[in-house]
């Protein structure tokens, strides 16, 4: 009975594996398996992305606005040359980059599937300075890179149709039909949604990639300390999009880790 049963567990998951995609995350090279594609996500993600852009509102300050367009930009533009230069230059286009700034006092910023990035007013008087927000950003733009929205939905369905998976109903279409409902069920409703709740792992990846893209925008990836820092002293970790990260200890000892690599890429 109990062969049987590992028997079906490892057909299962030979069956679940084969299905999708596997790929590498860019910068830490983890190998991920995908059901749901890029550009299913994209479709999700863009409708709600749209709604949340008209009811916020612009900020009115063109000072930041500019340099939140400016900073992104440069992030996006390094991030373009490193995926051309390591033979991702096909998944550029999935990228359509849009940066705003947007009237909001939380200490927030989020970036859609995309490339579709907001900041709120409430992050600038914590970054201070271009550095600071490249920072920041570098680490939203990371979480879209490394399809970590694809990956939190393709996880949701293998637990919940693993079964129709291995009894051949869940081929592509089927995936299709699930994919509105379940992406309701695991990313919930609202731009916002689409980047929190993702794992404690994710965010350090996370924080490992945005580390070296601000370092090949030309930031001192340094500033990421003093950063988390200000951010562990007035409290925000816990008030903010920031709440689910890893702990500010924990993150500034990690990013104190890879600091000699991401300097490898740094150039002023």
């Amino acid at each position: 009975m109990k062969v049987m049963k590992l028997f079906w567990v490892l057909v299962v998951a030979a069956i679940m594996a084969s299905c999708g995609t596997t790929s590498q995350v860019p910068i830490t090279g983890r190998k991920q398996n995908l059901i749901v594609s890029n550009e299913q996500v994209l479709s999700l993600s863009t409708q709600q992305y749209q709604e949340y852009m008209k009811s916020a509102k612009a900020s009115t300050n063109a000072t930041n606005t500019a340099m939140v367009k400016w900073v992104g930009q440069k992030l996006a533009n390094a991030v373009v040359a490193y995926l051309k230069a390591n033979g991702m230059g096909d998944e550029v286009s999935q990228y359509q980059w849009e940066f705003n700034l947007v009237q909001n006092t939380q200490v927030n910023a989020f970036c859609m599937p995309g490339g579709k990035i907001v900041v709120y007013e409430g992050l600038l008087p914590v970054t201070q300075n271009e550095a600071s927000l490249a920072i920041v950003l570098g680490h939203e733009i990371a979480h879209a890179v490394a399809k970590h929205s694809a990956e939190r939905l393709s996880n949701a369905y293998k637990q919940q149709y693993g079964m129709q998976i291995l009894s051949g109903v869940a081929q592509a279409a089927g995936v299709n039909s699930n994919l509105q409902q379940l992406g309701t069920q695991v990313l919930g409703v609202g731009a916002q949604a689409w980047s929190s709740g993702f794992s404690r792992s994710q965010e350090s990846e996370a924080d490992h990639i945005g580390l070296i893209f601000a370092a090949m925008a030309g930031y001192d990836p340094a500033v990421a300390l003093d950063f988390w820092q200000r951010m562990a002293a007035e409290g925000n970790s816990s008030t903010s999009i920031f709440s689910d990260h890893p702990s500010d200890a924990k993150r500034i000892k990690q990013i104190q880790g890879w600091l000699p690599e991401a300097k490898k890429y740094y150039k002023k």
